[in-house]
């Protein structure tokens, strides 16, 4: 399914984020996702699990010559597995309840994506089913979370609709004089998220061991609670082999 005619003009504005679809219901949803990313200068497309399979002819029908997006878009099984080779993560949540990460407008998060970009950093905008949003665990890949400032009394946004607010925010300061912010890393370097997420399984497994997950009732909350404490900032590889260092070593008990 490439190779349509249409969107001959429609290049990435780099550093651009990737925009990333979790459990999508509708094709038609995706290609409409597509026409409003072109708008908004992104183009970096992943579907997480798509409820319908991919691709979809009907995506490219509504896409509405955003063809070279929907070309270029990329299947995942996971959330995890889409956000691997990302550096920071931003998922949009409607009502973040019972989560402790830092919130922003899609203001403060086009500010902070261009910020980060221009570190050379790789980053991805998390956005949930139509239905149902994003899940606890889905939140749980990101280190922050972004808020729509709608009407309160009705902040019913489709898909599309909610990709283009962000996309739009993007666009419209990517030439502000924002000051930027710098991660003096020295010899080390920003992990990603795969890299996290290996650290992450061996904490989780230690603490099996251990028996420490033995409430299997607590036991999701409780590892989700580990992951928001290790999303919440940019972690380094040397940070991250100190930590494996430690795991290890408390896994392997107390010694003379």
């Amino acid at each position: 399914m490439t190779g349509r005619d249409g969107g001959a003009d429609l290049q990435p504005i780099e550093p651009s984020p990737v925009v990333i679809l979790v459990r999508p219901q509708m094709a038609e949803n995706i290609g409409s996702v597509a026409r409003a990313m072109g708008n908004g200068g992104l183009f970096h497309l992943r579907i997480v699990a798509p409820r319908d399979g991919w691709p979809q002819e009907r995506a490219w029908i509504t896409g509405s010559g955003a063809h070279k997006i929907l070309d270029a878009a990329t299947v995942h099984e996971t959330v995890a597995d889409a956000v691997a080779d990302l550096h920071r993560v931003f998922a949009t949540c409607p009502r973040p309840r019972h989560i402790i990460k830092p919130v922003l407008t899609a203001r403060g998060a086009a500010i902070e994506l261009h910020e980060i970009g221009a570190r050379g950093l790789k980053t991805g905008i998390l956005f949930g089913p139509e239905r149902a949003g994003l899940d606890n665990d889905d939140i749980a890949c990101a280190d922050s979370l972004i808020r729509y400032d709608l009407n309160p009394g009705f902040m019913s946004l489709n898909l599309a609709q909610a990709v283009m607010i962000m996309g739009y925010e993007w666009f419209i300061v990517r030439d502000a004089d924002a000051p930027l912010k710098n991660l003096q890393t020295n010899e080390t370097r920003v992990a990603t998220k795969g890299e996290l997420e290996n650290f992450m399984a061996h904490l989780i497994r230690a603490c099996d061991d251990a028996n420490f997950l033995k409430n299997e009732q607590k036991r999701p909350g409780m590892v989700r609670n580990l992951r928001h404490f290790f999303q919440r900032g940019e972690v380094t590889t040397q940070e991250l082999n100190t930590l494996h260092g430690v795991v290890a070593d408390l896994a392997r008990g107390p010694r003379r």
